[in-house]
């Protein structure tokens, strides 16, 4: 009886310890935002302003002057009270120009394009990027590269 007393005794002790605890998780580093999530204003004037001048460059349009302005869409009968977000380009002494409008300050929103010659200013507004269900940096600057070559201002055919 006195070896089952021991046993039991020593059988006890190993039962009632404890797992060892698991070293805690490691926290996940907290991922940066992406460039489109960052708030409008930001993205815009640091990272597509940039990105576009470059791009511009690339195409041979190296005096391009490049604003980000809220101000009334510069078109007869549009209403010119209720301003709105534009990047607005100019090269060439201000005889191109080309307005890209955020009415709804936020990059994956509405967006519409015009553009113009010799300081007139547009006379038609174009929707922009309406198709794309992603929008990010490299595709906001394709489609305002792509756009102004459909104006024949960057290539001839």
């Amino acid at each position: 009886m006195a070896e089952e007393k021991n046993n039991q005794e020593q059988a006890k002790p190993s039962a009632e310890k404890k797992p060892a605890a698991k070293p805690a998780a490691k926290a996940k580093k907290a991922k940066p935002p992406k460039l489109e999530d960052k708030p409008f204003s930001e993205f815009i004037q640091e990272h597509y302003l940039p990105a576009l001048k470059e791009a511009m460059a690339k195409e041979g349009i190296g005096d391009v002057d490049l604003t980000f302005v809220q101000q009334g869409v510069p078109i007869k009968g549009a209403n010119s009270n209720q301003p709105c977000w534009q990047v607005v380009g100019k090269w060439d002494n201000g005889d191109r120009s080309f307005n890209i409008y955020f009415p709804d300050e936020d990059i994956k929103g509405q967006k519409a394009f015009s553009s113009s010659t010799y300081g007139n200013n547009p006379s038609t507004i174009e929707s922009f990027m309406i198709d794309e269900r992603r929008v990010n940096l490299e595709l906001l600057v394709m489609y305002t590269i792509q756009r102004l070559n459909a104006q024949k201002w960057l290539t001839r055919n």
